[in-house]
């Protein structure tokens, strides 16, 4: 065996070097529940997890692609990008996860925290640079299994317990419909390799039947309308830093992995119509399902939930075609909506540790008390309606110039649409921190210096990205398609 092989596989090794030094650490660092005192909690995970970001941030410009494993394996530079955008979504979240696992009933279970999160990423790694659909289910499961944990990570609450079984029982049911279609697939080509299984389907309803089945069990890790009944729940139930994750990083490294299957896999002249069709109508649902269910919503996390719906909807239409501009823009609408999501989600998860509010009623009067927070908030939700000159319109104009350069007019004009109604039901929550009255406000507090760094970091995306089209750029160096 030519064990070279591995160091194509740098990040997933420095990831486990992180979880290994992590894990050892939990041993003698971590807090005590009664004295809470340790110098685990936040400061070695985000220490760790920023120099690995730092040293896989960027590829080489003159990387080339390459496998491993006997092609299970892929690099390419695209996919170093993918990884880095998760990386810093991860970050985030682990800067926003310091107030919370501070508690007392927490504190004794911070290593277990960060093992979660760190082992989902490293799932997606696997996700994402698999080349055959051995690899790509073992990272799903990989990634699936943690992520369970953590949505029921308040096990003694028991909105937490019902999203966790929620969670995994329709977890497990896509996954049997996804493991399905591929051994249809793999019934139909007698292969598991994607390069392979593009050239070797026929269109036969067997092919056909089994992509159908692997776009089902996709759509289910999405959030995608009709696969989307779970999300709600479960974004109510699991705790506000988890739900912040899960809508964010684990539906991204799906979404790019759907779409690369999709191009490598089913791009077959056949089958191409196929799930060209199927995707459109997807989508058209999402976005406008999601749109309608959230301005009737209260729970601020459950309209979280369909507004990740609705994102998740603007998200694949990048996918439409399978082009290298389509990619580009997908990858770029993710990093965009990471920023402005873990912002709008860290200013909740401030309100909620220092109030028990989470409710859009509850943040009636919010700028009285607490301005900055209820300014950056605004931010955020500009950002993710797409309003310019914040982050949000350019990958959301970009979105729609793969889709219409792709030929879907009709499509870009019905996302266009719905867009307005975006608009509105995010303009509720502003109008609740600035308009409505509230003789007693939230109580002004002051958040802490991890919640303070997420902040900031989200709105220089929010920012940033808005005013720069290098990063857009940049990312277009890498991209390939059909």
């Amino acid at each position: 065996m030519d064990y070279s092989q591995f160091l194509y596989m740098h990040e997933e090794l420095s990831l486990l070097a992180v979880i290994l030094i992590l894990f050892i650490a939990d041993l003698f660092m971590c807090p005590d529940k009664k004295s809470g005192k340790g110098v685990y909690n936040t400061c070695l995970p985000v220490v760790l997890l920023t120099v690995h970001t730092a040293l896989n941030l960027l590829p080489c410009c003159s990387a080339e692609s390459c496998e491993a494993f006997g092609g299970m394996y892929l690099y390419t530079p695209m996919m170093t990008v993918m990884k880095s955008v998760l990386n810093v979504g991860t970050l985030i979240v682990c800067l926003m996860a310091h107030k919370w696992l501070s508690r007392e009933e927490n504190l004794v279970k911070q290593g277990e925290f960060y093992m979660l999160v760190l082992f989902t990423l490293l799932g997606m790694y696997f996700m994402i640079s698999s080349g055959h659909f051995l690899m790509f289910f073992i990272g799903l499961e990989l990634a699936s299994v943690p992520m369970t944990a953590l949505v029921a990570f308040d096990k003694r609450r028991m909105e937490s317990a019902e999203a966790g079984a929620k969670f995994i029982l329709l977890a497990l049911f896509s996954s049997a419909l996804l493991l399905y279609g591929i051994s249809l697939i793999y019934g139909a080509t007698g292969t598991l390799y994607f390069d392979e299984i593009g050239a070797l389907l026929d269109g036969s309803l067997l092919s056909i039947f089994g992509l159908v089945l692997f776009i089902t069990g996709m759509g289910f890790k999405i959030s995608l309308v009709p696969f989307h009944l779970w999300t709600a729940d479960t974004y109510e139930g699991a705790p506000t830093v988890v739900t912040g994750f899960l809508s964010v990083i684990s539906k991204g490294s799906a979404a790019f992995v759907l779409l690369t299957v999709l191009m490598k896999a089913f791009a077959q002249s056949d089958l191409f119509y196929s799930w060209n069709t199927g995707m459109y109508w997807i989508i058209v649902a999402s976005i406008t399902v999601a749109n309608l269910f959230a301005i009737r919503q209260n729970n601020l996390k459950r309209f979280m939930a369909f507004s990740a719906i609705s994102q998740a909807g603007y998200l694949v239409l990048a996918i439409m075609d399978g082009t290298a501009q389509g990619m580009t823009s997908l990858v770029f609408y993710l990093l965009v909506y990471m920023v402005s999501n873990l912002g709008a989600f860290a200013v909740m998860t401030s309100v909620e540790e220092n109030s028990g509010k989470i409710n859009i009623s509850d943040y009636d009067g919010l700028y009285q008390s607490n301005p900055k927070l209820a300014f950056l908030m605004t931010l955020c939700l500009f950002s993710l309606a797409g309003i310019p000159p914040f982050a949000g319109f350019f990958s959301k104009f970009f979105v729609f110039m793969a889709a219409f350069n792709a030929g879907y007019p009709l499509l870009v004009f019905i996302a266009l649409a719905n867009t307005v109604i975006s608009l509105y039901y995010y303009l509720l929550i502003v109008k609740a921190m600035y308009i409505k009255p509230n003789e007693s406000p939230i109580a002004t507090f002051k958040s802490d210096g991890y919640t303070r760094l997420a902040l900031a970091l989200s709105l220089l995306g929010v920012i940033v990205f808005g005013l720069g089209g290098v990063f857009y750029t940049y990312i277009e160096q890498f991209s390939y398609g059909l």
